[in-house]
């Protein structure tokens, strides 16, 4: 295990993120807590899906053929597109984003570079109109559609020409990490931080918090920056305390 600093340096660590009390909104805030990149994607048998990704977004003429992500939850749909969005904003491009939490999409901009449509399988009827149009005006300016949903195209309940244009261009399905794999995952990145994780400690995370990869190294990181400031190994009643004390 890394040295810990001093008790009277632990003022000048970093502060702790903000998290609530409630399991089902930690796991949200720990996935927001920062933006999502495909380098910090654990691909497992998603490698094809995230290359993909990785090639499109890096391509000075991305191509305007669409590609849909397919998956269960905590297979990494969400955290794919946005990523997709954070690599085009770090080059400057503006975007259109639609999940169904956006009840009143916008009108089509010439000026984005691609639209990002999450959560499809989810549209209301509004959506699923503006999804359409959003997708045939970027198609007819060559710009790129990247879209993810729980299901396969051929299975949407969505109005049959978004549906089909869901899934005429590259279609990935997403797999979720195995236990072995997301405990091996976390594993790893905990002795890279020269920290320890018992296996009561694993057990814990994987078991009380998002089992979503993303999600459980966002609380790695919230632990290890908790176990600086309070000089204290990663416990479960150093968990407990870090909620407790938000």
């Amino acid at each position: 295990m890394r040295p810990r600093p001093a008790p009277r340096l632990a003022a000048k660590a970093r502060p702790v993120p903000p998290v609530t009390h409630s399991m089902k909104q930690i796991a949200l805030d720990i996935a927001m807590a920062r933006a999502p990149t495909l380098a910090s994607f654990c691909a497992g048998p998603n490698e094809a899906a995230v290359a993909h990704l990785r090639l499109w977004t890096s391509s000075p003429t991305r191509s305007p053929v669409p590609t849909y992500l397919w998956g269960p939850m905590a297979s990494g749909k969400s955290h794919l597109l946005r990523a997709v969005g954070e690599a085009l904003r770090e080059q400057g491009a503006r975007f259109g984003w639609l999940d169904a939490g956006v009840h009143q999409p916008p009108v089509f901009d010439e000026g984005w570079a691609a639209v990002l449509l999450d959560d499809v399988q989810l549209y209301t009827a509004e959506q699923q109109h503006a999804a359409f149009s959003w997708f045939v005006q970027a198609q007819a300016l060559q710009r790129g559609v990247v879209a993810a949903g729980s299901l396969p195209p051929s299975d949407l309940a969505l109005r049959e020409d978004l549906r089909t244009r869901l899934g005429w261009g590259h279609v990935f399905q997403l797999l979720v990490l195995s236990e072995a794999e997301r405990r091996a995952v976390l594993r790893q990145a905990a002795d890279a931080r020269g920290v320890f994780l018992g296996d009561e400690v694993m057990d814990y995370m994987l078991n009380r918090f998002s089992r979503d990869l993303g999600s459980l190294m966002q609380l790695l990181d919230l632990l290890d920056h908790y176990a600086l400031q309070t000089q204290r190994a990663i416990t479960i009643p150093l968990i407990r305390s870090m909620l407790e004390n938000a």
